[in-house]
């Protein structure tokens, strides 16, 4: 395999850094390949916040469910989707900003493509990272914070910053449970889980030394069981965003 393969077969989400700030070069770097990912029509509905000031870091760790990696991180990459940029294009050639649903999927979709395209160049840096989904625990707390203009949200949060821990690789569903040819096989679909259960079932026996014995579908029934983050919605709308 390839250089690339193999930093992409190695990822593991890094929860403990180092104290060391990431060179102006390497934050370069990271930005502009998160830059060349694909984007809906160049529109690039995207925003990226770079944070290493202490006290904010500090501030999103705590809205953020007290995640402490986010202050421990070099740097903390809060993506943003942004359609007031396109708003202010559009108007400047005298014609109305429209948007709807397909524009909020387009501008989260542009977010979550420059994301990766960052992660894979921290860790061919020798970096580590971990997405930060908590960060849509307080979205208007954070908004204000980074002084968000409407028509923008945080999608999620990036740790990046030196490993100080070597966690083992999380096993991931088998092939044929996520891939199908030509047509989906809810079969197929039904055999991995089961399959897959019985391989997560072993990994948290191993890594908790016995302490917790469940499997993925478990988590995943945990999980879904009741409505999570119902202020997402309404928080949108107050920021300008049609969901019709």
């Amino acid at each position: 395999m390839n250089p690339t393969i193999e930093v992409l077969r190695k990822h593991r989400s890094i929860r403990k850094y180092q104290p060391i700030a990431l060179p102006e070069e390497h934050i370069d770097a990271i930005i502009e390949s998160s830059q060349m990912a694909s984007t809906s029509s160049n529109v690039q509905a995207y925003t990226i916040i770079g944070l290493t000031d202490p006290a904010k870091k500090q501030e999103l760790a705590r809205l953020a469910g007290n995640q402490a990696y986010i202050e421990q991180c070099g740097l903390f990459l809060v993506f943003c989707a942004d359609l007031h940029r396109l708003k202010e294009a559009t108007e400047l050639h005298g014609e109305t900003f429209h948007q709807n649903t397909e524009s909020f999927l387009v501008a989260t979709v542009d977010a979550t493509l420059a994301a990766q395209n960052a992660a894979v160049a921290a860790e061919s840096l020798g970096y580590g990272i971990c997405y930060i989904g908590g960060i849509r625990n307080n979205p208007q707390d954070v908004s204000v914070l980074l002084q968000l203009p409407q028509l923008t949200y945080p999608v999620f949060g990036m740790c990046v910053g030196v490993p100080d821990q070597e966690p083992s690789s999380r096993p991931r569903l088998p092939r044929h449970a996520v891939y199908h040819s030509d047509a989906y096989d809810k079969e197929k679909v039904t055999q991995g889980t089961q399959q897959y259960d019985d391989t997560m079932h072993e990994y948290y026996k191993e890594r908790t030394n016995g302490k917790t014995l469940t499997t993925w579908s478990k988590g995943i029934a945990d999980k879904y069981a009741k409505p999570g983050r119902g202020h997402i919605r309404p928080f949108l709308e107050g920021r300008g965003f049609r969901l019709e």
